[in-house]
């Protein structure tokens, strides 16, 4: 038996990837400075898991940006637009990423999605009927000879095939099979060149067969491992998956060549059934996925080694693993020397996972007693203090309490003439730039340097200047600018009853941009007005309406570690309780237009489609119109929601019976409005004109342009304008200059529509 990991944290425990990107972009280090932090954070993350006794550590899990990007850039998947720039590699996988706007020309970034049910997301690979699929990078193979440089032969890993097709975006005529033949080749020269350096094992990632599997679906998988197992150059090859079973796709892995499988035992709902009933191969070895790799609470030993007892393997055949890379949890509780003793013996981040793994090894080879009997009288101990008030109001929830009154059409003309916007009214999705002063502010307070007046003044002064810029380019329904908030989940945590926080708990989200997720410890109660006080005072500024600005409740619970004693429907009804409070006191506070963000609302949809209403849609639409159930008529309901694909569940998101709905959809093209005309949508939509996930600023021109292919296709009083997304992570200059620009866009085709009389 023997451990090992799928994958390892890559930003830096501290985020010092982060900080050495940013300031590459600023051309302030070098590319060599760049690499060589990149190589100081890899030297560390293979020194963590050798001393943690890891036996078998992956490589090429490290990336600038993203691996599946880091996938297609190792096999020439790179569209001609960017090789035009003439750029760098580096600076071309850049432009990729995130755009590219300087003297060599003017590109947008590829389009970015949610990497399946978490919240990383990944960068869209692009195929075009000229794509040229080769062996160009060296990547991998550097990653392998750096470990092998310091004693360590690692597993080499990266996006397998049948995944990366499955996850591209097509723009020609071809279609995913056209390029299988191309792609075997190109796999096939990595396995030469990677046993030519000396590895014995490598890890080709296929996630997406946790999804339902059409007939095509495995004869495509087929089509393309036949070839490439059938000359395995002396390697051993495993293919991993993660974020649930196999249960289509079994009997044809099985049946493959492959020398290992990685299978998930946390997500994987049918998996332990699946290798009970039809067995396991005695000559392939199971990477068994015991340790959440999504969460962040301790393991229970004997829960674990009931599972692990149950399989149909023998010591030598089985390698216990997690159940998906640890890029989804934090560093290490080592970081977080504030955080009290009673919470942390019941966590495990990344590093502590590492010891759960080796614990696990050790027990069952009958060394660990120590380990075991220490873990047992920690899962003996009661945990939690239930707060009985939010749970019986749970419990006496009526259908009544999730639908608002009168219809939909209704409020429309009710809303119609209360607020009496132009046609294309411009808004902006919340957050206006966290400038280096916003921040300073909040971490002098933070740290008792200034007080509770001076930092509340500060933000005040923030507001005003925020809502005079608003309303000096024009924009028509206005934000306060979110100064006092450092995270949109946290915020709300911070000021909730039944969440923990960290200060270093950082979790990659895209790029080098983290998140620090809340822990849900207990019962979630509101106990006081969260945002009243700065929409009111940004409110009392000007005429024009202000958004009151919250987050969800599915997305609160998405983008939180959540308890595991507890439902998730059950958690998500408390969080939906405590924010139609803050709702209902907004409104009863003079603010008529409410957002209510829900960007995360794909994120824990069932990868299978006959689990999404049974698991998952039946209880978080219902939550989200628990939110604003009891709201006035006249009160306008805004939700906004972003970098998932959300054409299949458009049914799902009217039923949310919000009044106003904003969409990413720049950077996906805007193939959402297609989709959105085919399902009859009757949620008034605000396609995002731009993409702010990229630093590039969009011209009139360009935004006007958009505008006009949304009118194709959305009926003109059912559209708004904005921005794809929350300003929060970008500059002051490119944001002024993007906003004057969508305003003066909007300006225009109100003047081309009525000189056209509509």
């Amino acid at each position: 038996m023997k451990t090992t990991v799928i994958g390892y944290p890559r930003i830096g425990s501290h985020r010092e990837l982060k900080f050495a990107e940013q300031k590459y972009f600023k051309q302030a280090v070098s590319a060599d400075e760049l690499a060589q932090t990149a190589k100081t954070l890899r030297d560390e993350n293979r020194k963590t898991l050798t001393n943690a006794g890891i036996d078998q550590l992956p490589s090429n899990d490290f990336s600038y940006y993203d691996t599946t990007l880091d996938t297609a850039f190792l096999l020439n998947i790179v569209p001609k637009r960017y090789r035009d720039l003439n750029l760098s590699n580096l600076d071309e996988y850049f432009a990729e990423a995130r755009g590219y706007q300087g003297d060599k020309g003017d590109v947008t970034a590829l389009s970015m999605k949610k990497w399946f049910n978490t919240n990383y997301h990944y960068i869209v690979p692009e195929f075009d009927d000229d794509t040229d699929i080769k062996l160009v990078g060296s990547q991998v193979f550097d990653a392998f000879k750096e470990a092998k440089a310091a004693g360590i032969k690692t597993r080499p890993a990266l996006v397998g095939p049948y995944t990366l097709l499955k996850l591209s975006a097509y723009k020609g005529a071809k279609r995913p099979t056209d390029y299988a033949a191309a792609l075997v080749k190109a796999y096939d020269a990595v396995l030469a060149q990677l046993a030519d350096l000396g590895a014995e094992w490598v890890q080709l990632d296929e996630p997406s067969l946790v999804k339902d599997q059409s007939e095509a679906d495995l004869e495509l998988f087929t089509d393309l491992y036949k070839p490439i197992l059938a000359n395995k150059h002396g390697l051993k090859i495993l293919a991993q998956t993660y974020f649930g079973d196999v249960r289509d796709s079994y009997d044809l892995l099985t049946s493959l060549a492959f020398d290992g499988l990685g299978l998930d035992f946390i997500e994987g709902a049918e998996t332990l059934d699946l290798i009970k009933s039809k067995g396991f191969p005695t000559n392939k070895t199971l990477f068994a996925g015991v340790i959440n790799g999504k969460n962040i609470w301790k393991a229970n030993y004997d829960e674990k080694l009931a599972l692990i007892k149950q399989l149909p393997v023998a010591d030598d055949q089985l390698v216990l693993t997690t159940s998906c890379s640890l890029l989804h949890v934090p560093y290490t509780l080592a970081n977080e020397p504030q955080l009290d003793e009673k919470y942390k013996r019941y966590l495990a981040f990344a590093a502590e996972k590492l010891t759960e793994l080796t614990d696990l090894e050790q027990i069952l080879n009958g060394n660990g007693t120590d380990a075991l009997k220490a873990n047992e009288a920690l899962f003996a101990q009661p945990r939690y203090e239930e707060n009985e008030t939010i749970t019986k109001q749970v419990a006496s929830l009526k259908e009544s309490d999730f639908h608002r009154e009168p219809s939909f059409e209704e409020r429309a003309a009710i809303q119609k003439k209360e607020f009496n916007l132009p046609e294309l009214p411009t808004t902006t999705i919340g957050s206006f730039p966290q400038t280096r002063e916003v921040r300073r502010n909040r971490s002098k307070f933070k740290k008792g340097e200034i007080t509770k007046e001076q930092y509340d003044e500060f933000n005040r002064e923030q507001i005003k200047a925020c809502v005079e810029y608003q309303e000096k380019i024009g924009l028509d329904v206005l934000v306060h600018g979110e100064f006092e908030r450092n995270d949109m989940v946290e915020y709300f945590g911070e000021q909730l009853d039944g969440f923990l926080f960290t200060s270093n708990a950082w979790v990659q989200s895209y790029g080098v941009r983290c998140v620090k997720p809340p822990i849900i410890w207990g019962d979630v109660a509101r106990t006081h007005d969260m945002t009243v006080k700065e929409s009111v005072y940004a409110q009392s500024l000007t005429d024009k309406p202000m958004k009151g600005m919250l987050t969800g409740p599915v997305t609160i619970l998405n983008w939180s570690f959540p308890r595991e004693d507890l439902s998730p429907k059950e958690t998500t009804y408390q969080i939906a309780l405590a924010i139609q409070a803050e709702t209902l006191a907004l409104e009863k506070n003079g603010i008529k237009i409410i957002q209510i963000d829900e960007p995360a609302l794909r994120e824990n949809l069932p990868l299978r489609k006959s689990d999404w209403y049974s698991r998952y849609l039946d209880w978080a639409i219902p939550a989200f119109r628990l939110v604003h159930s009891k709201v006035e008529p006249s009160t306008q309901i805004h939700t906004h929601m972003c970098y998932s694909e959300f054409g299949d569940i458009l049914d799902a998101i009217d039923a949310m019976d919000a009044d106003v709905i904003s969409f990413e959809a720049s950077r996906a093209d805007l193939t959402l409005l297609d989709q959105l005309n085919r399902d009859h949508f009757k949620t008034h939509v605000g396609p995002g004109v731009y993409d702010i996930h990229s630093p590039r600023i969009p011209s009139e021109k360009e935004v006007a342009g958009t505008i006009e292919k949304i009118l194709k296709k959305v009926p003109l009083n059912n559209v708004w304008i904005n921005p794809d997304c929350g300003l929060k992570t970008r500059g002051e200059t490119e944001t002024t200059a993007s906003l004057e620009n969508v305003v003066a866009a909007t300006k225009e085709v109100r003047q081309e529509l009525a000189h056209e009389g509509r």
